[in-house]
């Protein structure tokens, strides 16, 4: 909102201040970031069509894998198109509706990667611990229900935090320093108070994040000592290689957002924003199909399995 004279304009759109900092050409920029972009739908289309046609990864491990990977689909192309779009636009803009947009689905995919990721944690916990009992614990109604659980929490979140962010007054500034929506932005463009918005935002941090953190932190701990009794070698080592993978996952996306949204106040700056925005909502969803391929044999076995069938049927 903007006041010129005795009248008062609303503002419809919000400016993003956050490309400033990205160095002349920006066509490079455009093509590493659409090169990215399209690795990320390939990697993670790849890992979507193996783990569905293949009949040896049909287990709740690679259940919750395809559902990683339709997120990490689903995450990016809520930012990247748009952002690819603004390196090559003069104006930098987006509508109001736009943002709230975009923040909306942004927040509900975050919140569900965090709790699908602690959900894959507590299924290496039951199948290293309990092996005897994991078909009765992970069948596939109990999968079902934790991967409906995580996408259901995530987005009744997202709601809340965007209803709360759709009713406040935007009239300190139009300008966004960002490459694009979310939370904390939005807030420091609010000319009323918003405590009680980052009151819910700290909850909501609690809950979604740091509680599925710790609950992955208590399940790896216990797997260690269920692996550790093991007498062989071998079978140490062919246990925790089932672990690593989503371990890197794990490290890869708490360390991100960390950096993204907990570090202090007197640190952030407009470029520390854009390269942490880039780490959590770029290159994270495009390492992850990567991480899933080359340290997985049993992934990379299955890929090979698939697509020789469609080279065979297609002859």
């Amino acid at each position: 909102m903007e006041q010129i004279g005795n009248q008062t304009t609303i503002r419809r759109e919000f400016a993003f201040l956050g490309y400033a900092k990205f160095p002349e050409p920006q066509a490079l920029f455009f093509i590493l970031f659409l090169t990215m972009y399209i690795t990320t739908l390939f990697g993670n289309g790849l890992i979507l069509t193996t783990t569905w046609m293949d009949v040896g990864l049909q287990t709740p491990m690679y259940f919750f894998i395809r559902h990683l990977s339709f997120l990490d689909i689903c995450y990016t192309s809520v930012t990247l198109p748009h952002l690819l779009k603004n390196l090559l636009a003069e104006t930098r803009t987006i509508s109001i509706q736009g943002c709230l947009a975009q923040l909306y689905f942004l927040v509900a995919f975050i919140g569900v990667e965090s709790l699908l990721l602690a959900t894959m944690a507590y299924d290496r916990y039951i199948a290293l611990c309990y092996p005897l009992n994991y078909g009765v614990f992970m069948n596939s109604k109990v999968c079902s229900g934790m991967a409906v659980a995580s996408w259901s929490c995530g987005f009744v979140n997202s709601i809340l935090h965007t209803v709360m962010t759709a009713q406040l007054p935007f009239c300190a500034s139009h300008n966004l320093e960002h490459i694009f929506c979310d939370v904390p932005q939005l807030l420091k463009l609010s000319c009323v108070d918003t405590f009680p918005n980052q009151m819910i935002l700290l909850a909501v941090t609690i809950i979604l994040g740091i509680i599925p953190f710790l609950c992955i932190i208590v399940s790896y701990a216990h797997i260690v000592m269920a692996v550790l009794k093991i007498l062989s070698t071998q079978g140490r080592h062919k246990a925790f290689s089932t672990c690593t993978s989503h371990l890197t996952v794990v490290s890869l996306f708490y360390a991100t957002c960390m950096f993204n949204y907990n570090r202090p106040s007197s640190s952030q700056s407009l470029f520390m924003d854009t390269l942490a925005s880039v780490l959590c909502n770029v290159v994270t969803p495009m390492l992850n199909p990567i991480i899933y391929c080359l340290r997985n044999e049993e992934m990379k076995k299955a890929v090979r399995r698939v697509f020789s069938l469609k080279r065979a049927s297609s002859i």
